[in-house]
């Protein structure tokens, strides 16, 4: 690959988004599009619909992913049986471009602790040695730190490239060992991000680690976090745990204008009307009884005291005290379900973690049972989770989005949340008075805080019936037209095009050819 290299004739900018995980592709993308899906978190969704997104707007978009055999269920016989019937429909260019190592073959899940070094150098190798060459793209849109070398490569072959931060999480590792994997770091060296200050390549190459994550957003031309109030606490250095390097690389992206926060959105599959996994379905017109009959069911299936008119509490995302909160619910839980005894209130815990066992310690010692239910999460429980509860509980220390308190509202639950990051953006205090507000937020990150808030939604429960009812249709509608991919594959949109300078899906206009005059040749005299 030469950064001399011309494009073919183009009409509209191509891009090539670089994810290792996705819940879906087009079908009109290929015959095996359907068939790929590879999800751990929410990079999986917004990857899926910006792609869709882009598709429907007739951008010339490809996506490079690993080829995770046994997640896409790649064995021939299904592949003959499924996709025979698809073969004429074929698209004439490839546009799915799977990186191919025996390292993602058998994978039964995106990461392990273990191998995700070697994941990530393979998946970039790929990429960079016969992906991005084959692509030829104006544009690469990066996510995360497994895909955090390839805006240097970019940058060193003059395409444009956008970096997408979803967690702040990296890797390190040396020149000589991204070599050993088969990347030709050399090419591209000086676009990386070091942990001192590098002298020249040699030197650096066997002792200077690099910084995956911290390059891809050095390097990149834009860089967006998946909230825009994340990326202030961040380059406003209110996150402690957040290393110095990262904060001042995004402190220096946004100082030059080339930093934003885009807000991630719900998969499409969380709708109370069509929802696969809920035996009671409702609209925002049946929103009461159909949240009624869920609980119903909730509570008949975790072993709680079935009775509908009880306030419930529902816990829905990893139990992780270092990100997520859960120690201040069991800080609290004996003395609030002593407090709200007289009302039944009830806590159903659907979520695996480190902090499973404190909760199911206080349920033991003070016989809860039948008022808290703690079990593993599975996608079918949390689905009617949500449409039981009447309060989510996001009480995070910090969070870069957050999905929970988006699904929420589109099943008539309100958040509980600590003030924070994606949080921010999406939880608004409840106001009666003047109609507006989706939930109950506390500033001051502590049981206390926490409790204050719990508080306040039990002063709405007690409302009228009638006050409740209109105050959950609201919220169902402003959710559907607010937390959904259309709204977020959009302002990725305009963020590529802000990049390229053009649209992404009108042709480029053709320059009149130039006619050049002859020119007499001069003979030379002896």
């Amino acid at each position: 690959m030469s950064s001399d290299d011309t494009h073919p004739p183009i009409q509209r900018p191509r891009i090539l988004v670089v994810t290792p995980e996705i819940t879906y592709l087009p079908e009109g993308m290929g015959n095996l599009a359907q068939r790929m899906s590879a999800k751990a978190g929410g990079m999986a969704d917004v990857s899926a619909s910006l792609v869709q997104a882009l598709h429907d707007q007739g951008a010339d978009v490809h996506v490079a992913l690993p080829n995770y055999r046994r997640m896409f269920h790649l064995d021939v016989a299904s592949v003959h049986d499924y996709e025979y019937s698809k073969v004429s429909r074929a698209l004439p260019e490839q546009r799915i471009h799977l990186a191919e190592d025996r390292v993602f073959y058998h994978r039964s899940r995106v990461y392990s602790e273990r191998e995700n070094h070697l994941i990530a150098l393979a998946f970039q190798r790929e990429v960079i040695n016969h992906i991005i060459p084959q692509v030829r793209p104006h544009l690469i849109h990066c996510n995360d730190w497994m895909t955090g070398l390839i805006p240097a490569v970019a940058k060193r072959h003059g395409m444009k490239s956008l970096f997408t931060v979803h967690n702040i999480h990296t890797e390190r590792m040396t020149l000589d060992t991204i070599e050993d994997r088969g990347i030709d770091a050399a090419d591209f060296w000086q676009h990386l991000y070091y942990g001192r200050p590098p002298h020249d390549y040699q030197e650096s190459r066997d002792n200077n680690p690099v910084d995956l994550l911290t390059s891809g957003i050095f390097a990149a031309d834009h860089v967006n976090t998946v909230s825009p109030t994340f990326l202030s606490e961040v380059v406003d250095g209110r996150h402690s745990h957040i290393p110095g390097h990262i904060v001042h690389e995004l402190w220096s992206k946004c100082n030059a204008g080339c930093a934003s926060g885009i807000l991630n959105a719900p998969d499409s599959a969380f709708n109370a009307v069509r929802d696969t996994y809920l035996d009671h379905h409702y609209s925002v017109d049946t929103v009461m009884d159909g949240k009624r009959a869920n609980k119903a069911q909730l509570q008949q299936e975790l072993g709680l005291e079935v009775n509908p008119d009880r306030p419930l509490l529902f816990w829905p995302s990893r139990l992780d005290p270092v990100q997520k909160g859960c120690q201040l619910v069991t800080d609290i839980l004996h003395q609030l379900m002593e407090d709200y005894a007289h009302e039944g209130l009830q806590l159903a815990v659907i979520a695996s973690g480190s902090h499973q066992g404190h909760f199911h310690s206080i349920v033991e010692q003070h016989g809860l049972h039948h008022r808290v239910a703690v079990r593993d999460f599975t996608e079918r429980l949390s689905h009617i989770g949500y449409a039981a509860a009447d309060f989510v509980l996001m009480p995070s220390s910090f969070e870069p989005c957050g999905l929970p308190q988006m699904i929420a509202p589109k099943y008539g639950s309100m958040t509980i949340a600590h003030d924070t990051g994606g949080l921010h953006d999406t939880v608004e205090p409840l106001n009666l008075e003047h109609p507006g507000g989706n939930g109950f937020l506390f500033n001051v990150f502590n049981p206390d805080g926490l409790r204050w808030a719990i508080d306040r939604a039990m002063e709405f429960y007690r409302q009228p019936w009638d006050v409740r009812e209109e105050t959950l249709q609201r919220i169902m509608r402003e959710a559907k037209s607010r937390f959904n991919h259309l709204a977020t594959a959009g302002e990725y949109i305009r963020t590529y095009e802000n990049i390229l300078g053009r649209s992404i899906s009108e042709p480029e206009p053709t320059p009149e050819p130039k006619v050049k005059k002859s020119k007499k040749s001069k003979v030379k005299k002896d």
